[in-house]
Parts: C-alpha cells; sequence; structure tokens
C-alpha cells in the first residue's frame, strides 16, 4: 500500500500519485516547535524586559521549554519512512537547506536554554549541594541529590552577591539573544510552508510571521494552562499536609497568588492573541483582493470544503471565544482554564488547516482530497499516523516537566532567579 492510501479519500479528477502525504504528525511538528518557542518568549518577558510580576512563572515557564525542546523533532521521526539517519541532519551542517536550518537552530537554541537554566539555579544547587553535605545522616534520595548537584554545579561554589549578580547578567544576555533564536526555531517551519511555489495556500511571505505570533500565543497559553493544574495539585498537597500540621500556609495563600500570577500573564496572551489573528485575517484578506490564478480553488476549500474547520473552529472556537473570555472583567482561575484550552485549540486548528488544508486540492485544480484521521490503529503506520501516535507525542512533554521539576524546582527556590 502507498504511503498516504490507507487515510485519504479522493473526490472528483485528483491525480493517481496524489495522496495526503503530510498528516497529523506533521500538524504536530509545528505545534511543538511554537510551544518551545512562546514558552522561552514567556520566560524572557522577566528576565530580559523586567515584568517582576511574572517572576514565578518566568522559572516554570523556562523549564517548561526545556522539556518540550527534546519533542519537536518527536513527530518527524515518526513520520520518517527511514529514520534511522535523522542524526546527520545536527551533525552534518547544510547552509542552503531549510531543513538542515533546523539542525543548527536546535542545536543552538538547545544550548542557549541549558546555560540559561545553569545560570539561573547555580546557586540553587551550590546551597542544595552544601546542606546536603553537612548532613551526618541523609536518605538515599538525598545522596543522589547531593552528588547530582555537585556535578550540576561544575565548580562554580561561590554564592556572594556578586556572583549572583553576575549569573543575572548572563541570564539576561543569554534570555536576549534566545528570544530571536526562539522566533528563528519556530519561523523557519513556516517558512518551509511559505517557500512551496507549487502550493497556493502555503506560498505567501506573510507565513512565517503567523507561525511565530500563533506560537507565542500557544507557549504562553499553555505555560498558564500547566501552571494553573500545577498550583490546584499543590493546594490538593498542601491541604492534605495540613491535616497532620496546622501551621503550614493555608491553600489559599497559594490562591491568590495563582490568580495574580495568571491575571498578569493573560494580559500577553491576549496581546500577542489579537497580533496572530490580524496576520491571519490579512492574509486572508490579501489572498482574495489579489485573486490570482489559483483563487477560485482555493475559495472552494477555504469558504466550501474547510468553512467549518476555519471559520468555525478555528476562528470562532478558537479566537473569538477565548478573546471574549480573557476581556470580561473579573478574569477567574476557571475561566483562565476554559480560555487556554480554546486558545490552545485554536492554535492547532491553524497548524492543522494549513497543513492538511494546503493538501486538500489537487494540482490538476479539478479534484479534492480528504483527510480521515485513523483512530483504531491496525498496524504500526496508522498508529504513527493516527490518533494516539499524536497522542504519545503530546504527552511526552509532561512526563519530561515532571522528571525536570525533581531537578530544576520551579516554585520556591530562592537561591534561584
Amino acid at each position: 500500500m502507498v504511503h498516504g492510501e490507507a487515510w485519504t479519500v479522493k473526490e472528483l479528477f485528483v491525480y493517481p500519485n496524489e495522496y495526503i502525504y503530510w498528516t497529523i504528525q506533521i500538524v504536530m511538528y509545528p505545534f511543538l516547535t511554537g510551544l518551545v518557542a512562546g514558552a522561552f518568549v514567556l520566560s524572557s518577558l522577566y528576565h530580559v524586559f523586567g515584568v517582576k510580576q511574572l517572576k514565578d512563572i518566568a522559572r516554570f515557564s523556562l523549564v517548561f521549554s526545556f522539556a518540550l525542546l527534546p519533542c519537536a523533532p518527536l513527530p518527524l521521526l515518526l513520520h520518517l519512512q527511514q529514520p534511522l539517519r535523522n542524526h546527520h541532519v545536527l551533525m552534518t551542517p547544510h547552509f542552503t537547506s531549510a531543513i538542515a536550518a533546523f539542525g543548527i537552530v536546535f542545536l543552538t537554541y538547545g544550548m542557549i536554554v541549558a546555560s540559561e537554566l545553569w545560570f539561573v539555579y547555580r546557586g540553587y544547587f551550590a546551597v542544595t549541594a552544601r546542606q546536603l553535605k553537612e548532613q551526618r545522616e541523609r536518605t538515599r534520595a538525598e545522596t543522589i541529590r547531593m552528588r547530582l548537584y555537585s556535578v550540576l554545579v561544575l565548580g562554580a561554589w561561590d554564592v556572594s552577591h556578586r556572583a549572583l549578580e553576575q549569573d543575572e547578567k548572563a541570564v539576561k544576555i543569554l534570555a536576549a539573544v534566545g528570544i530571536p533564536v526562539a522566533c528563528f526555531l519556530h519561523g523557519y517551519a513556516g517558512f518551509i510552508f511559505g517557500s512551496v511555489k507549487a502550493n497556493a495556500l502555503w506560498m505567501t511571505p506573510l507565513m512565517p510571521v503567523i507561525f511565530i505570533c500563533s506560537a507565542v500565543v500557544s507557549g504562553i497559553a499553555l505555560c498558564i494552562l500547566t501552571y494553573i493544574v500545577t498550583m490546584e495539585l499543590r493546594k490538593f498537597v498542601a491541604t492534605w499536609r495540613r491535616r497532620d500540621n496546622p501551621g503550614l500556609p493555608a491553600p489559599a495563600e497559594h490562591g491568590g497568588e495563582e490568580a495574580n500570577v495568571v491575571r498578569m500573564t493573560s494580559r500577553y496572551l491576549i496581546m500577542f492573541l489579537i497580533l496572530a489573528i490580524t496576520l491571519e485575517l490579512l492574509d486572508l484578506i490579501f489572498r482574495g483582493y489579489t485573486a490570482v490564478k489559483s483563487w477560485d480553488i482555493l475559495r472552494s476549500v477555504i469558504y466550501g470544503k474547510d468553512f467549518v474547520a476555519i471559520f468555525v473552529l478555528q476562528y470562532g472556537l478558537g479566537n473569538l471565544v477565548p478573546f471574549i473570555l480573557f476581556l470580561l472583567p473579573g478574569l477567574t482561575v476557571r475561566r483562565a482554564v476554559a480560555g487556554t484550552l480554546l486558545v490552545l485549540f485554536g492554535v492547532f486548528m491553524m497548524r492543522w488547516n494549513v497543513v492538511i488544508g494546503g493538501q486538500a486540492f489537487s494540482a490538476s485544480f479539478a479534484g479534492f482530497m480528504h483527510y480521515h484521521l485513523p483512530i483504531i490503529p491496525h498496524d504500526l503506520e496508522t498508529f504513527k499516523e493516527g490518533l494516539f501516535g499524536a497522542l504519545a507525542v503530546g504527552s511526552v512533554p509532561f512526563v519530561l516537566f515532571w522528571f525536570l521539576s525533581q531537578i530544576f524546582p520551579v516554585f520556591g527556590s530562592d537561591e534561584s532567579h
């Protein structure tokens, strides 16, 4: 069976060798890279621009961005039929290839985020390792932490005020350099689509900019959502512990801190959401005004075949509804959860409409193709290119984030910046 035949349904005149080759994994790829860039931009709002109200969620989003980073290439690896030579993209740079540029930017961005994390948590590593060394009796977990932090500190044990100030300067420089690198990391995905001259829906110079703006929106929304869920779990654990120790802080104290951070972060989410919606609508209006040769088939796809996916699900449910939810006065945590979920859904539908919708019409301009997402897999290919493959890829960042949060505490580490 030809790759793509299992999930492609053809309508009218379609060439025999045309199928939906890029499936759900190629939708997940720009979606995940967008989350990486957006989470880093959110952390940089504090480290570079000094927005003090975002201090807690900045540390949270930086660790989350580092957890999302290794998951960005996973959809590509699952989509490839022969992924055994994938390391050549990272090890052999090629400066005239768009996909090879991903290897250069990916490694550069990874080193920037890893270095920034080290400078943020170096003081915490040094202080915690010394405290554990001074303990006469340690559990096995504490011994492992002591040895791990002793290695991670890399011999830099100085925790004086001057040393910590130098760490802060290094963090600010790395965050400032990392912003354009993070934007380029995701913008090049839009560049790949926008440079395909044979596809009328993808060929637009606005594609990289649209991808970057929607990436920041999705990254901020995911950080807000994950931050709320994490804080709610902390309140649950605090309530459970107070039964044995009533002197611990009440869960209500965590709730007030949580609401303030969510309200402040939501303001920046609204700003980038307005920018993303404006660019997408501008691109749509420009296409209709210029009305190039392929506009007839594009109009039948945009206003006909994919009308529900574009205008109802993406713009309506994914953009307009959360925009109203965030603009209403008295933003609550529950309303923020609903808004961020809808924002993530809207950005995902934007990726879906670009990747799947761009393949919906035949090169003959006289036929259409429909993608039927495999729900129940009957072989390895339908698993990778189906619902369960996408869910598996989407769950990996949260597992990595939990593991990293055991090393890099995202709450309550006073020695980190």
